[in-house]
């Protein structure tokens, strides 16, 4: 499969996300061509601020893989990470990282700051940005158009 279709396999999440009164974000993790987590944003629902797409993906991966490291995985994810998502990614040793929209407000790894590209990490993990990028723009500014 190509990284559109991964990357509308999450899309698929942050609809989920965006019924249930949630930021819609949605992530998926691969690992050998094979999708083995997927998760959305679940802050409200679970009370939780850390209840990111990313980090529940990142927890459940590891769960089916029995192991914390990722190392051949990758995470396609709607909207950039957070700070706090981009250091899971890194403790997580996702080989890679694909987003659809940057977060120009929040964003890091790439818009506002970088985490992943810190020289002192012992891991690199590569960066596809853009992937789907208008339709993981859309689905936040039609949930964010529908509070106000």
């Amino acid at each position: 499969m190509l990284h559109q279709d991964w990357m509308r396999m999450a899309l698929l999440q942050a609809q989920l996300a965006f019924e249930q009164g949630e930021a819609p974000i949605g992530a998926v993790i691969v690992h050998n061509d094979k999708v083995i987590a997927e998760a959305h944003n679940e802050k409200e629902q679970r009370n939780d601020p850390t209840a990111h797409a990313e980090i529940l993906a990142i927890q459940r991966a590891a769960e089916t893989l029995g192991s914390w490291r990722l190392s051949e995985a990758t995470l396609y994810v709607t909207l950039e990470p957070c700070p706090m998502c981009a250091g899971a990614i890194v403790q997580a040793r996702l080989k890679r990282l694909v987003y659809g929209t940057m977060d120009l407000k929040g964003g890091a790894t790439g818009s506002v700051l970088n985490v992943l590209d810190y020289t002192l990490w012992n891991h690199r993990v590569e960066i596809l940005a853009g992937v789907l990028e208008e339709e993981c723009t859309d689905i936040l500014k039609r949930f964010f158009k529908k509070l106000r």
